[in-house]
């Protein structure tokens, strides 16, 4: 009896015996998540995780943040953006002071035209048409009459005014015309008579540049001649110009 019971003592130290491969569990107290003591050779628990959290490091860069740097070059101007639309019309300004005086301007373009001479000699008829000519100046205009030919030359187109006067001679026969270039335009006419008169003409023409006007007096074939003297001027030829053509008249 006392053998089987030796041998069943010797049965359970056997058994109760752990495997040397085989850790022996340790009792969990209400401590053990806590660190292991040291030394013991313990893990730390892993509290129901089966890894180590990944710890990263996060750096706040406003702490680090220096202090404010030099201003730079001034860059390369970009492309010029696209012209925008235009925009609303802004409130009218205030009204500026008066501004300086211009210079003067160019002088006005209207130009002008006019003669009057005289004659202080009497002249007869001879056998071909002759020209009146004029020894008296009263009038002439930048000497648009030239009183050597006894003509009107025309420098400024338009419309003119011509009259001329004369003075018969007693029994003799007064036969003029003003004369157009070469067109007879209109006649100074007296019969002759035993008494001398003033006989007047007046016309208007449309001259170009370069025309002539003058007066012809009528070669002989009766006795033709106008008065004059010295002391009188009786024989007088006036013209100016009315409107010029670049005016439009």
């Amino acid at each position: 009896m006392l053998g089987v019971f030796t041998l069943l003592s010797l049965g359970s130290m056997v058994a109760l015996v752990p495997p040397p491969d085989v850790h022996p569990v340790r009792c969990r107290h209400c401590c053990d998540h806590l660190e292991p003591p040291e030394g013991s050779g313990d893990q730390p628990p892993t509290l129901g995780f089966n890894h180590v959290p990944e710890v990263r490091t996060y750096i706040n860069m406003t702490i680090l943040k220096g202090d404010k740097g030099e201003r730079g070059d001034r860059g390369t101007s970009g492309k010029a953006g696209l012209e925008g639309p235009p925009g609303s019309r802004g409130p009218m300004g205030s009204k500026g002071s008066k501004g300086q005086a211009g210079l003067p301007g160019d002088p006005c373009k209207v130009q002008y035209s006019a003669f009057s001479v005289g004659r202080r000699k009497s002249l007869h008829s001879v056998e071909s048409y002759q020209a009146l000519v004029f020894d008296t100046v009263f009038v002439n205009l930048h000497d648009h009459f030239n009183m050597f030919d006894g003509k009107f030359l025309c420098r400024v187109p338009g419309i003119y005014f011509f009259n001329v006067n004369i003075h018969t001679w007693n029994f003799k026969e007064t036969y003029l015309h003003i004369m157009h270039n070469e067109r007879e335009q209109a006649i100074v006419y007296a019969q002759p008579s035993d008494r001398s008169i003033m006989q007047s003409q007046s016309l208007m023409l449309h001259l170009e540049p370069k025309d002539e006007v003058w007066i012809r007096l009528y070669k002989r074939q009766r006795e033709n001649a106008i008065y004059s003297d010295d002391v009188d001027v009786y024989i007088t030829f006036n013209g100016y110009i009315i409107t010029g053509s670049q005016e439009g008249h």
